[in-house]
């Protein structure tokens, strides 16, 4: 804390109040008591003031069910700016200018501090703790969000560029082609106006007015770079949307919101679709280009966690999801969980061990059972089993959601199917695996949506038209829906809904409206307060958790972990085969690691003091110097998506030999 100089006058007063002098007048003696109980005051305040607004102000608003209706509070202090925070009814200025009202009536509040921008003091409702505080699993609940769209397009969520590269553009490579050849329109710089307005300061705020505590953001691999030389003339927009992703960092922060990075496409796609970048085979960790692209993806990993586990970025990314839906049925189980090891144990190594040294691994299900996933790694540290249940693609059911079930209850049957397919699994794996999220689910029981499946024919299910046409939804369509929200956010206990925002399509609508979660709040699908959803399922007839909320202290960091070699040595680095590759592991093509390292660019805040920004340069571990991954020269490679050989090798490939 920085301390007000007394004035060149009050020094000067004090210097002639302490020297010898002539006697003063009585009136002369008041004027100086007067300065100097005026230049006390003034010190006071000084000290008081930033106290006050950055501890008691946040404390007072963490113990009170409700904050300052007030535009917020600030003060000034010589060239030190003192942080400004509000409650609900306050007005935010964003950094163009213009202003919102926060509305936020569970006691959230902001804190906006220029001269310390990793100020951790804010909360988002008075159920969560605030950034500054340890954060309990199996006692505090996940109330989630995805940023679905923002930084990885999706057909379905940003339908308007699709639309405008139709039927060229199915998926973000498509797209990125399709966008370059358009100067016109602004080529790739149509990326960068989607990333600088897709997602704004308000849209952070409504998250947190909304109940919700936490964020999911989907980032892709080109976020860090991409490689231009054939055959990877990968067209993707590279290192712009970090810039934004930082941008949205800091509204998290200011709102109090805790976040999962989510790398949410890595190269050579890891399940084929088109959120993984580019409709294709699967080649990470299958396919001939298998093993190169699962080191390329070890890398970014490591660039990542290196910037996130920066002492400024721990308590605001608790989290890190290291690949996004891995197709498990293609690339096998033990060379999936052989890539989980050797990253958990990079990332360990980075970091180090128990709770606070960097950020929660978690990892994809596959797809698989969570009883799958039981007794994984046992003694591995702090990973987290991620689960997407979803109803919607599972084939065609026509069971209606606008009536009540045999007991009165709104939703047909759905409430009860999703309190049954998901409560029991993720209570059962809570104690086989350790902590277990669902780290997407939606509104809808269907694949009902414009675009939902990809760019072209939508589903055939008949009862489409109904789902799709939301402004004409009648009560008990509403309450069907909301009901099967309720028993959805039950059963998956921590959860992210799947996604915020759906940008409108040619008609102006939203064409997927079950998957907005701001769309559910406006229109009254989605609780105003998701709390309300706990209980649910018992009301529905559901058994109780039996899960106690104790995990096992390695599970939480809780003491030193160690993966014993029974649980590890069935699953070594590289894994002894690849699926659907053409030759074995040991002439697959691979990367030297010889490259200049990525240290990912942290964000400039010009009204900080270097003492408060200098330490956080994007890395983490000083020791960790290895290079980043590059081809070795003088061999060839096949693209990185199909993995066909022009010439199938006969044996490995080390470059020159002179």
């Amino acid at each position: 804390m920085s301390s007000t100089p007394i004035s060149s006058s009050s020094k000067e007063l004090l210097n002639n109040n302490s020297s010898p002098s002539k006697p003063r007048t009585r009136s002369n003696r008041r004027r100086i008591i007067a300065l100097i109980v005026a230049a006390v005051v003034i010190i006071v305040l000084a000290v008081v003031l930033p106290v006050y607004f950055t501890v008691i102000r946040p404390k007072h608003d963490h113990d009170s069910s409700s904050s300052s209706s007030s535009s917020g509070s600030s003060s000034s202090s010589g060239s030190s700016t003192i942080a400004t925070t509000g409650g609900d009814g306050s007005v935010v200025t964003t950094d163009n200018g213009t202003q919102f009202t926060y509305n936020n009536s569970f006691g959230g509040f902001w804190v906006n501090d220029p001269a310390n921008p990793f100020n951790d003091n804010a909360q988002p409702n008075s159920w969560t703790p605030p950034l500054n505080t340890s954060w309990t699993f199996g006692v505090d609940r996940i109330y989630g969000v995805n940023l679905g769209g923002l930084f990885v397009t999706e057909p379905f969520i940003t339908p308007s560029f699709f639309e405008k590269y139709s039927p060229v553009a199915v998926d973000e490579w498509t797209l990125s082609v399709a966008m370059a050849n358009d100067t016109a329109s602004g080529g790739l710089g149509q990326l960068e106006t989607h990333y600088a307005t897709f997602i704004t300061e308000e849209d952070i705020a409504q998250i947190a007015g909304a109940g919700l505590n936490w964020i999911r953001i989907p980032i892709a691999f080109w976020a860090i770079e991409t490689w231009a030389n054939e055959p990877f003339s990968e067209p993707f927009l590279a290192k712009t949307s970090w810039t934004y992703f930082l941008r949205v960092l800091e509204w998290a922060r200011k709102y109090g919101l805790r976040v999962i990075l989510d790398l949410h496409a890595v190269p050579g796609s890891q399940n084929g679709l088109n959120h993984s970048g580019r409709l294709s085979p699967v080649n990470f960790l299958s396919g001939n280009m298998g093993m190169a692209n699962a080191e390329r993806t070890l890398y970014y990993i490591r660039v990542l966690t290196e910037f996130v586990s920066q002492p400024a970025y721990r308590n605001l990314i608790p989290i890190f999801g290291i690949i996004n839906e891995p197709l498990l049925g293609i690339i096998g189980k033990d060379q999936l969980t052989s890539f989980y090891l050797e990253a958990h144990n990079m990332i360990r190594g980075i970091t180090g061990y128990g709770e606070g040294n960097g950020p929660y691994i978690a990892i994809h299900d596959g797809f698989q059972s969570l009883a799958s996933w039981a007794d994984f790694l046992q003694g591995s540290d702090r990973i987290i089993l991620d689960t997407h249940p979803y109803f919607s693609f599972g084939g065609i059911d026509t069971s209606p959601i606008a009536i009540d079930d045999a007991n009165g209850n709104p939703g047909g049957k759905w409430p009860l199917q999703a309190c049954n397919a998901w409560g029991p699994t993720i209570n059962a794996s809570q104690t086989a695996f350790g902590v277990t999220i669902a780290g997407e689910f939606a509104a809808s029981p269907n694949d009902c949506g414009y675009w939902l499946v990809g760019v072209g024919p939508e589903s055939t299910n008949p009862q489409c038209p109904e789902y799709d046409d939301y402004p004409n939804y009648n009560d008990s369509m509403k309450a069907g829906i909301s009901n099967y929200v309720l028993a959805s956010m039950d059963a998956n206990q921590d959860w992210f809904f799947w996604t915020w925002k759906i940008g409108p399509n040619s008609t102006g609508l939203t064409g997927a409206p079950l998957w907005s979660y701001q769309l559910g709040l406006q229109e009254g699908w989605i609780p105003k307060d998701p709390r309300t959803a706990t209980g649910k399922c018992a009301s529905l007839g559901l058994a109780p958790d039996p899960f106690n909320g104790t995990y096992a202290a390695w599970a939480t960091g809780g003491v030193t972990s160690s993966i014993p070699a029974s649980s590890s040595a069935s699953f070594p680095w590289p894994p002894t085969t690849i699926s659907n590759a053409v030759v074995p592991v040991t002439l697959m093509p691979t990367y030297t690691s010889t490259a200049t390292i990525i240290t990912m660019p942290a964000a400039t805040f010009t009204a900080a003091p270097s003492s408060v920004t200098a330490s956080v340069n994007g890395w983490f571990d000083a020791q960790d110097t290895v290079g980043g991954v590059l081809t070795v020269a003088g061999c060839t490679y096949p693209d990185e998506y199909n993995g066909i050989f022009t010439v199938t090798p006969t044996a490995p490939c080390t470059g020159p030999t002179s």
